[in-house]
């Protein structure tokens, strides 16, 4: 008699999917991808803004302001990678969104990735700096790269899940059963969780090189003029023959003081604050400054032209309104450029006029009154800094600087126009955001040394630092330090080479055990000594005494 056989039992038809860890995974690393290959094609494509950029920059306007102000305020000059920080993290998050979703719906991924690469482009559409066709190219592309990566990881987690999932396969039967054997084989032995991990991590890495090398070509071009770049001789030198140390170069301090901040800032570590969240990318060989609007002579020059101009040098303090009492959003440098008034007068400035405003390539104004130009008032358009060309973050090709005047309504980088209007036709782009039209810096003063908090041993200690008041007939003539509730005390002050600059102070100290507060205050030139008042900075700039609380050992 024939054994029969039995027939194994009906195996329920199961779909593999990705875990929802997994899902939220993949669909972060595919919109790293995203971001990465747009950010290659656009940079790779001669674009000097990315899509990222324009994302942000497009933010920005639509918070009127306080996004900047508030990242200012709590990220100093850490505000830019911050904010670049922020808009990678949400687009992260609303990739793994998508993948999730994407995991029993695929068409969620595809409608979503492409809905994000439109808001790039739509962004880029209202961005100066940005070209429409290359951010849809770069999008199109990104959008592309993207949703491969979710469909090629979320297929390997799903296999992955597959070959570690044991089945029944018949045999031959038993002898002393009609069922049959059941031996555990992977169905899919190429597929596992280390190949859909190894997958995931070299997509990731491969993102995050895709964005640095488009950054990297964003700023090629100007970098590389830059470094081409030979500065003239200018007419006068701002340092005079036999000048101390400290005057001649960045990173040296009059006082032999550690922590004390040098005269010249080196352009490292000199502040940047502005509203570009990527550094305009310009190319000096096809940069022109127009000089128009309540002018008889309209013109435009060339980046060479304006080289071939005479040349000025000077020592300028530039000083943020953000700045808080005791911050360091404030900087002294060696400037170099052609005289504001110089192209003023060659256009032929009318009567009525009464207010400058300066124009960037990304779109931002600043304006400052016309009466502000007086003779003692030094105002160029810079293209050296500290004896180079102007780094670009500080607004190569070319910027202005205006002694005594915070930088919101002077301090234009990446300069493309110097437009001559009234105070009443025009408002610079903080001005409708609550800050003042008009701003000279106030006087200030800051302690460098010792630190706040600071754990000192008994004995003669120094206390240094700096104070401001840059302008015509100002300066800083006077610096007074106060221990405790002792009587205030003048400190010596160091070397300028002009009042347009802050200026170095010490006093020594016989430091006695206990817990002490010192303050410090300054007085300008014009005999004014700066308020004890805290006021914060906005509208018009912060006041108050800076104050530092030791201990003493």
């Amino acid at each position: 008699m024939t054994d029969l056989i039995a027939e194994p039992a009906p195996v329920p038809t199961i779909i593999p999917r990705a875990s929802v860890g997994e899902a939220r995974l993949v669909g972060a690393v595919a919109a790293a991808m995203a971001l990465g290959v747009g950010e290659l094609v656009t940079g790779l494509g001669g674009s000097s803004q990315s899509l990222i950029g324009s994302v942000g920059n497009a933010f920005i306007r639509q918070s009127g302001g306080d996004l900047a102000r508030t990242a200012i305020r709590l990220f100093q000059t850490a505000d830019k990678p911050t904010l670049i920080f922020g808009i990678v993290v949400i687009s992260l998050l609303i990739g793994a969104a998508l993948g999730v979703a994407s995991r029993r719906r695929p068409w969620v991924g595809a409608v979503g990735f492409a809905a994000f690469g439109l808001v790039g482009v739509v962004a880029a559409a209202t961005d100066p700096l940005a070209s429409v066709l290359r951010a849809a190219i770069g999008g199109t592309i990104g959008v592309v790269a993207g949703l491969a990566t979710l469909s090629l990881l979320l297929h390997l987690a799903a296999s992955s899940h597959v070959a570690a999932r044991p089945v029944a396969r018949p045999t031959r039967p038993s002898h002393r059963s009609n069922q049959p054997v059941r031996r555990d084989t992977p169905t899919s032995p190429h597929a596992s969780r280390r190949a859909f991990f190894g997958w995931t991590a070299a997509a990731g890495a491969f993102a995050a090189t895709a964005v640095v090398a488009g950054r990297a070509a964003m700023q090629g071009t100007s970098n590389a003029a830059r470094a081409a770049i030979r500065l003239p001789v200018p007419t006068n030198r701002a340092v005079p023959p036999g000048a101390s140390t400290a005057l001649q170069g960045p990173g040296v301090a009059s006082f032999e003081v550690d922590g004390l901040t040098p005269y010249l800032v080196a352009n490292r570590d000199f502040y940047r604050i502005d509203t570009a969240l990527v550094v305009p990318n310009v190319n000096p060989g096809s940069w022109s400054l127009k000089v128009t609007g309540m002018v008889d002579h309209p013109f435009q020059i060339s980046f060479d032209e304006l080289l071939a101009m005479p040349q000025i040098e000077a020592a300028v303090t530039l000083s943020c309104v953000s700045n808080e009492v005791g911050g360091n959003l404030v900087g002294n440098a060696l400037w170099q450029g052609v005289s504001l008034t110089t192209l003023l007068d060659r256009a032929g400035v009318q009567a009525d006029a009464s207010q400058v405003v300066g124009r960037s390539v990304d779109g931002f104004t600043a304006g400052f009154p016309t009466a502000a130009l007086t003779a003692d008032r030094t105002a160029m358009v810079a293209v050296g800094m500290n004896g180079e060309p102007l780094p670009v973050l500080h607004g190569f090709p070319a910027r202005l600087v205006v002694a005594g005047l915070y930088g919101y309504v002077s301090a234009t980088k990446w300069l493309s126009e110097i437009h001559v209007t009234t105070l009443d036709d025009f408002d610079g782009y903080w001005i409708p955001r609550g800050w003042s039209k008009e701003a000279p810096i106030k006087t200030e003063s800051r302690i460098d040394v010792p630190r706040s908090g600071g754990l000192l041993n008994a004995g003669t200690i120094p206390i240094a630092g700096v104070a401001w008041a840059p302008g015509p007939g100002r300066g800083i003539t006077k610096v007074e330090v106060q221990v405790d509730d002792e009587p205030w005390r003048e400190a010596k002050l160091g070397e300028v080479l002009s009042g347009n600059t802050w200026r170095q102070w010490m006093l020594e100290w016989e430091a006695t055990p206990g817990t002490h507060t010192l303050q410090v205050r300054a007085t300008d030139g014009t005999g004014e000594t700066q308020t004890e008042e805290h006021a914060p900075p906005e509208p018009n700039g912060a006041t108050g005494w800076d104050s530092h609380r030791v201990k003493v050992s």
